[in-house]
């Protein structure tokens, strides 16, 4: 599959079967992550590989909106370090996208849960092991998609860009 082809299918799977993903492609999905750019290149992310059940369960309550966490068979947690980076929220979110690509490349599904800054950020964090001054980004749930959702519309390009200054077509 194509980079753009992948941009324009990768959709949001809440609803996962309960086939267990093969290590090989963790690892694959990790490796994208992996190779995010980041500013100065400081790679301010760790990952945390989701694989208890209790775990997903658990902080699928502490997220404001990652209840299918729970289901699904595998979750990564995304942490960054602003102390690595003054950009480390960035960051972690190339590396999140990245990860989602791959995971749809791969014939995964796999949906981006947002839990930085949320009410019970702490609470996951400490869930998670996290250490003081590192903060949970967001966590990925991964597996099979049980479902596919339709193509949601975009707005045309006519609409969002503009030629050297803002409003100017």
């Amino acid at each position: 599959m194509d980079v753009l082809e992948a941009i324009k299918t990768r959709r949001s799977i809440r609803k996962f079967k309960e086939a267990p993903v093969p290590e090989e492609l963790v690892q694959k999905v990790l490796e994208a992550g992996r190779w995010a750019p980041s500013s100065k290149n400081r790679q301010p992310w760790k990952f945390i590989v989701l694989k208890s059940g209790d775990i997903r369960k658990k902080l699928s309550e502490l997220l404001t909106y990652g209840w299918f966490l729970a289901d699904a068979p595998l979750g990564i947690a995304v942490i960054v370090d602003p102390k690595e980076s003054g950009r480390s929220v960035e960051d972690g979110a190339i590396a999140s996208e990245n990860i989602l690509l791959a995971a749809h490349g791969l014939g995964l599904g796999a949906c981006w849960i947002g839990s930085y800054g949320i009410p019970l950020e702490d609470k996951a964090r400490e869930l998670l092991g996290v250490p003081e001054g590192q903060r949970l980004l967001s966590v990925i749930a991964l597996g099979y998609p049980d479902e596919k959702p339709a193509p949601t519309p975009r707005k045309s390009l006519a609409d969002i860009v503009f030629k050297d200054k803002y409003g100017e077509r």
